[in-house]
């Protein structure tokens, strides 16, 4: 795909996103005021770091149509360095994240909703806003991937950064238990200790599988074309 359609593509999605968070931001929601506010929901993170992303996939474009033509060193440097954060992003968060939000939120929601999404959010998210949040991360995500190509990180250090995100939440979520006395998500509350601990690791094992299946199909649509 031409760089310019490209560009016009990730602005596009960029701007959405930046339209989600204002409006979710907005909705006057009794959870949004307790502890930890809206940061205690993985959706949520999972919306800034695609904002984020494709804010860093823009501005890579951006840096790349004005050094074109350009023998700055410096300047071809700099973009290196923005393309490498660019390609990190898309392999560590964006991808495996992204991927993880969309297939766990819409396989227990299918189960039973209550257990990730009440019906009683009905009141305060509209669908729209819902689909934003939990379905058209996928596509984006993939179309991301399908226009450019991603350099990814050697595998062990990818996977150790995905595993750092995924424990590092996991302790997010139980500290905001101590502190509450409530689980950020209904489901937890009916799971013994122990069955969550191996929720937890399964949830670990879940999102360093996404990233590897980034991995292979990064390589595969890239290599192909090769």
């Amino acid at each position: 795909m031409a760089l310019v359609p490209c560009q016009v593509l990730r602005a596009a999605i960029l701007l959405s996103y930046c339209s989600i968070l204002c409006n979710y931001k907005a909705i006057d929601m009794p959870a949004h005021q307790t502890y930890g506010g809206s940061w205690k929901f993985l959706t949520f993170i999972d919306l800034v770091i695609q904002a984020v992303f494709f804010g860093i996939c823009v501005l890579t474009d951006l840096s790349s149509l004005l050094t074109r033509g350009n023998d700055s060193q410096e300047q071809e440097r700099q973009l290196k360095k923005l393309i490498s954060l660019r390609d990190w992003m898309m392999a560590v968060l964006a991808f495996p994240v992204g991927v993880f939000v969309v297939t766990m939120f819409w396989s227990i929601y299918i189960y039973d909703r209550e257990l990730v999404y009440p019906k009683l959010l009905d009141n305060f998210i509209p669908a729209w806003l819902n689909h934003g949040m939990h379905t058209t991360v996928l596509p984006f995500v993939l179309i991301e991937m399908r226009t450019t190509h991603h350099q990814y990180p050697s595998r062990s250090c990818g996977l150790a950064a995905v595993c750092t995100f995924a424990v590092g939440y996991i302790l997010w979520v139980c500290w905001i238990h101590h502190v509450t006395g409530v689980w950020v998500y209904p489901l937890l509350e009916h799971l013994s200790p122990g069955v969550k601990i191996i929720f937890f690791a399964a949830v670990t094992i879940i999102i360093n599988i996404f990233y590897l299946v980034g991995e292979v199909l990064n390589n595969y649509i890239w290599d192909t074309q090769k």
